[in-house]
């Protein structure tokens, strides 16, 4: 995206201060608001990029559905449009104030010789061949290709186009900036912050509440820490401009607060399970690496809550079911059975989660875990649409791999009391068109962040041993 402009009044000839962007087909079904994500700018749409829009509308796939919304989209635009469609149609409407450029159709063939080595009749080719053709038709205008296809961007560039990815989408240019839920406190801190500093123990915690100039910079629910002499872990409860309410944690370092039968092993582990068994906390997200914890800690607070605290009725874990290897094909049986491969992670976690209980021997192992298992429910993101969750444990495993508009779906199956847990690692993406700025699991990190009723923790250190650590790090 270009950066922002004042919008302009619409006027009845295109302006050559303002660019013409060409979309590509996979802008559109990546996100169908992208028309009238442009601004003052006008957008162009290739005859080629319709035809891919038409033949991919039919199914139940998000692409389908996309493509069917963007048809849906161009119909209500193309119906106010005037009848010399040459001239642009206008993108301004109540709904979308922003929008005061013009959308332009191809609506004759251009006639552009293109190199020799292009393939004739492939559709990539042929929207390079339009922009060509609108350049030498437009010369004093900017007109760039917008693309999410890193291939079809290089061929245009080679051509001598400009052409750019579509950066709307992205909640974050730099992933380094995103929202990690821990802050460090300065050395100087109890000097610069302890000047009107009151305490006092309320429920096994202590509260502190300072004043001084790093209030400002707080978020609600975030966990603050200090290693001296004497460490200090707390989380935010309340701030402002100039002061904030700390409490103190509660240490499951210590085997005596262990949760059903782990503790956590460092700082973070610690922050995680502070989140997680929280009741005013509806919403928590995790990132990490493989081998930080994120799903044992999650599995251990939920049947902790469900099975000792009774707080929720069942634990549900969903997953996006994105291959790392070829697609195994169709897998037979229910719901629960063709999701079951997919949930190798949850019986490793099981395992270990089962064989913190000793004292009933073997037998007691077995009647432990099949009681947990009754308890846990696999749900397939399917079938997530228009259903309700009430007093649910829900976990979204492998979350960077969904979209803004999928999270956003299955975040609002939330009924009361409910606890949703969004786990991943953007660094593994295996989604086409969606990276570490644009995946689903950033975008709300970045959304909720400071909100009452919801915390997030990015785990820094690996757990698992100490070949998965030396790996991580070498390979």
């Amino acid at each position: 995206m270009p950066p922002r402009k004042k919008a302009v009044k619409q006027t009845d000839t295109p302006r050559t201060d303002t660019k013409l962007f060409v979309l590509d087909t996979n802008v559109l079904l990546h996100d169908p608001t992208s028309l009238y994500r442009f601004e003052e700018h006008d957008i162009c749409l290739p005859m080629f990029v319709l035809e891919e829009l038409d033949n991919k509308k039919k199914g139940m796939t998000e692409v389908a559905r996309n493509a069917r919304q963007v048809s849906r989209f161009l119909d209500e635009i193309v119906n106010d449009a005037p009848r010399n469609i040459e001239e642009g149609i206008a993108l301004h409407s109540d709904a979308h104030q922003n929008s005061t450029g013009r959308l332009f159709l191809q609506t004759s063939f251009v006639k552009h010789e293109l190199p020799q080595n292009l393939e004739l009749g492939k559709a990539d080719n042929a929207i390079l061949g339009v922009i060509i053709g609108l350049q030498q038709q437009q010369p004093e205008r900017a007109v760039i290709l917008v693309s999410k296809d890193i291939n079809m961007r290089i061929k245009a560039r080679a051509l001598g186009l400009e052409a750019q990815d579509y950066f709307n989408d992205k909640v974050l240019e730099d992933t380094d900036l995103l929202y990690t839920g821990a802050l460090e406190l300065p050395a100087n801190f109890w000097e610069t912050h302890g000047k009107e500093l009151k305490s006092w123990q309320q429920d096994g915690h202590t509260f502190y509440q300072i004043h001084g100039p790093l209030c400002g910079a707080l978020f609600l629910n975030q966990f603050v820490f200090k290693e001296d002499d004497t460490p200090f872990h707390a989380i935010v409860l309340e701030q402002n401009d100039t002061s904030a309410l700390l409490r103190t944690l509660t240490d499951y370092t210590n085997s005596k607060h262990n949760v059903w039968g782990i503790v956590a092993r460092n700082r973070e582990q610690n922050f995680v399970l502070n989140l997680l068994l929280d009741p005013e906390i509806d919403f928590v997200t995790l990132l990490g690496q493989a081998g930080t914890g994120k799903t044992l800690l999650t599995l251990a607070a939920g049947l902790m809550q469900t099975l000792e605290a009774k707080l929720y009725s069942e634990i549900i874990i969903t997953r996006v079911t994105v291959p790392v290897g070829e697609d195994i094909g169709f897998l037979p049986g229910t719901e629960e059975e063709k999701m079951t491969p997919w949930m190798g992670a949850l019986d490793d976690n099981l395992d270990v989660l089962n064989k913190t209980d000793d004292e009933g021997g073997d037998w007691g192992r077995a009647a432990t875990r099949d009681l947990i298992r009754s308890r846990i429910k696999i749900k397939s993101l399917n079938f997530m649409r228009g259903r309700t969750f009430l007093n649910k444990y829900i976990i979204i495993d492998e979350s960077q791999n969904l979209t803004p508009k999928q999270m956003k779906t299955l975040i609002t199956r939330a009924g009361p009391g409910t606890k949703v847990v969004c786990m991943g690692n953007i660094a593994q993406i295996d989604t086409p068109y969606l990276t570490e700025g644009s995946s689903g699991l950033t975008y709300v990190v970045d959304r909720f962040k400071g909100w009452a009723h919801g915390g997030h923790i990015t785990l820094l250190r690996g757990e698992r041993s100490r070949l998965a650590d030396h790996a991580g790090e070498v390979l």
